[in-house]
């Protein structure tokens, strides 16, 4: 799109991925890629530490520039958004990362800037092609890392983001962590990219930064040029080239409609989550930071229901020693005490791995030695977990889940453990919680159709419903070519959901789910009316769910429910569930639609 004339042009609708809402309308920025260095160099031998020390020279630069970006981002937004370039510190820390590369150039003679190249492309490629959208991510983060060493290499002391004269909406193929931290918030009104996803770091900094953005587009840098006019629409994922007045018009109202929406959820903070009829239902965060805290609090969960524990793994060299687990247990649940706070035990393995385990690849991961089965081959390390867990239940309401169990068999076998630890403490006169609770994830077919035999060993239930639906559908939703076959509410999902729930409450459990079902609200009514108990999701969709629970009675939910359990189709059963928040809570859909 040409910048001249573009009044004459036709309107053009781009679609991508909401990554932080609002709308606006504004000039174009395009952040135009920068070209790799030239590293099709060989070395002489005798310039080999020359380029050790210059890759290490490079690195110390870059970790002092992260330092104080990372510093940047902690008084301009908190402390929760600036553990972002925690990761990054752990790449240049890395010494896998860090000896590959040197490695490289004793061996291959490659230059300091070639071997990192090298390095970065094979870790970026693992990564991408991990199933965890999370860990596809962190691809991104590693070749952040590299671009600045990169840069360090080179001299190169400009930033992507230095021509910025104006307010506009930032255009690129994509945004780095660093980029993005350190752009000139006073002029940036919104981000703009080829791709990522919404918990792409660009997405994720835009919404602490409160920043409109939509990425994911494809193709929208070869679409537009520096000085071009665009709407954008951070909600739906929307980008418009050319808008007419009439477009311009709607838009700018449904921008005051839903400001006006979201004024009004805000101030739901401190009000119950409780249906027109009384029926109250259980609402909780999932973090995977103690820092996430103060973001539970802020949106008026009841706690915590999903703690995922792998982030103390994954983001050390070693394996988290008890002590390391129990700083991080006993700060969330001496935080939110007298709320509950779920901690899931360690799920490795599948796409997340820990650098300190060595865990040999496998041909299909996800189906293969991850999470409760791991533990379970390693009990020295389960033990470690579940012995910091313990200890951390004398400083609040602590709650242990197991995740990926497939039959009850695991179950008993992670209890007798959860046992020998509880003994051991005994003996050493450490004090926690007799009582505390234990549940399981049901996240594979085979555990909901027993949910009948497990439910006599544990005291809840939670329903990962991302897995759950992936393994019941046979569907990868990360794979283009089926991922449209990625239906949550797919009649045999409903179906083992509500095989669950009814087993559970007939053993006088209670059960909830914790998967992006949970967080969605044209989700609420329906799993409130197949009887869900408690609902656990980020902290940002709590106050949508929560609008949700309150505008509809227990009755009309149900009523809900037995139709979809008896609808042919996951679109069917989605229609129903737009129908009803159509007649009681139609602000709620104009934020989801």
């Amino acid at each position: 799109m040409k910048h001249k004339g573009a009044e004459d042009l036709p309107e053009s609708v781009l679609r991508g991925v909401g990554g932080s809402p609002g709308v606006v309308f504004a000039t174009v920025y395009r952040v135009h890629a920068e070209a790799a260095p030239c590293v099709d160099r060989v070395v002489n031998p005798g310039e080999i530490n020359l380029e050790i020390e210059r890759f290490k020279t490079a690195v110390d630069e870059t970790r002092v520039q992260i330092d104080l970006i990372q510093e940047k981002v902690r008084h301009a937004i908190g402390q929760a958004d600036a553990t972002i370039f925690d990761v990054h510190k752990l790449v240049l820390d890395d010494s896998a990362f860090y000896e590959e590369t040197i490695r490289k150039i004793e061996r291959d003679r490659m230059s300091a800037e070639g071997a990192l190249q090298a390095v970065t492309q094979r870790y970026g490629e693992v990564l991408s092609t991990m199933e965890d959208e999370y860990l596809r991510e962190r691809a991104a983060d590693i070749k952040d890392v590299a671009r600045r060493v990169l840069s360090n290499l080179a001299g190169e002391k400009t930033h992507v983001l230095d021509g910025l004269r104006e307010k506009s909406i930032v255009v690129a193929a994509d945004l780095s962590p660093s980029e993005t931290a350190s752009l000139q918030r006073d002029q940036v009104l919104g981000f703009v990219t080829d791709v990522g996803s919404c918990t792409s770091h660009t997405a994720i900094m835009a919404r602490a930064l409160g920043i409109p953005a939509v990425v994911g587009l494809g193709d929208v840098t070869r679409r537009v040029e520096t000085g071009d006019k665009i709407l954008m629409d951070g909600t739906e994922g929307v980008v418009i080239l050319n808008p007419s007045a009439a477009t311009l018009k709607k838009y700018d109202t449904l921008a005051r409609q839903r400001d006006s929406i979201q004024s009004g959820l805000a101030g739901l903070r401190n009000q119950p989550a409780i249906t027109r009829d009384g029926h109250r239902v259980v609402l909780s965060a999932n973090i995977e930071l103690v820092e996430e805290v103060s973001e539970v609090r802020k949106a008026g969960a009841e706690g915590v229901g999903l703690f995922r524990s792998e982030y103390l793994y994954i983001a050390s060299r070693n394996l988290p020693t008890e002590e390391e687990q129990l700083v991080a247990y006993q700060g969330v649940a001496s935080l939110l005490a007298p709320d509950p706070v779920i901690i899931r035990t360690v799920d490795l393995g599948g796409d997340k791995f820990a650098s300190s385990l060595n865990l040999p690849s496998e041909i299909n991961p996800f189906l293969g030695f991850r999470a409760i089965r791991f533990c379970l081959a390693q009990p020295a390390i389960f033990k470690t977990q579940l012995r910091a867990i313990l200890r951390a239940s004398a400083h609040g309401k602590v709650r242990i889940m197991y995740p990926m169990i497939s039959n009850v068999g695991e179950v008993i076998r992670a209890n007798l453990i959860l046992e020998e630890c509880k003994g051991e403490l005994r003996l050493e006169a450490i004090p926690f919680d007799e009582h505390i609770e234990v549940g399981v994830m049901i996240e594979i077919p085979s555990a909901a159709i027993t949910a009948d035999i497990i439910s006599k060993h544990v005291s809840f239930f939670s329903m990962g419903t991302n897995d759950l639906v992936q393994y019941t559908l046979a569907v990868d939703r990360v794979n283009d070519r089926v991922a449209h076959l990625y239906e949550p509410t797919h009649p045999a999902v409903l179906r083992l959901m509500k095989m669950t729930i009814d087993a559970g409450h007939a053993r006088g459990i209670w059960v909830g789910v914790c998967g992006q079902m949970a967080g969605d609200p044209l989700m609420t009514h329906l799993l409130m009316g197949l009887g869900i108990d408690e609902l656990s999701m980020a902290p940002a969709a709590l106050p949508a769910v929560k609008e949700m629970i309150r505008s509809v009675t227990l009755e009309q939910a149900t009523l809900l429910a037995e139709v979809a359990l008896r609808e042919e189709t996951a679109a069917g059963i989605l229609s129903h569930c737009r129908e009803l928040m159509a007649r009681v809570a139609p602000e709620i859909l104009e934020l989801v639609k």
